[in-house]
């Protein structure tokens, strides 16, 4: 994973694999457990951040939505709760 550091210029790239039939506001928005362990993964991974909906994807992923930062915007999760990839 690449880090993130405030105040760094904006970043616009891809890291790891994002779902193929992946668009922007797709999924179903999930809450309690899943959410919340979606949401630690992704923080963990990318601190600074707050993560405003966690949705399930139609492979089974998770994708945080990752605001207040420039960079990652979207954290996908595993089902097993690990980060697999960011754009």
């Amino acid at each position: 994973m690449i880090p993130f550091k405030r105040g760094a210029p904006a970043v616009s790239k891809t890291v790891g694999p994002i779902p193929a039939n992946y668009t922007e506001g797709s999924g179903t928005i999930v809450g309690g457990t899943t959410a919340n362990k979606a949401t630690e993964a992704a923080l963990a991974a990318y601190p600074g951040g707050v993560v405003d909906r966690v949705v399930k994807l139609s492979n089974g992923q998770y994708e945080a939505h990752n605001i207040g930062v420039s960079w990652p915007h979207h954290v996908f999760v595993s089902q097993d709760f690990k980060v697999v990839g960011v754009f």
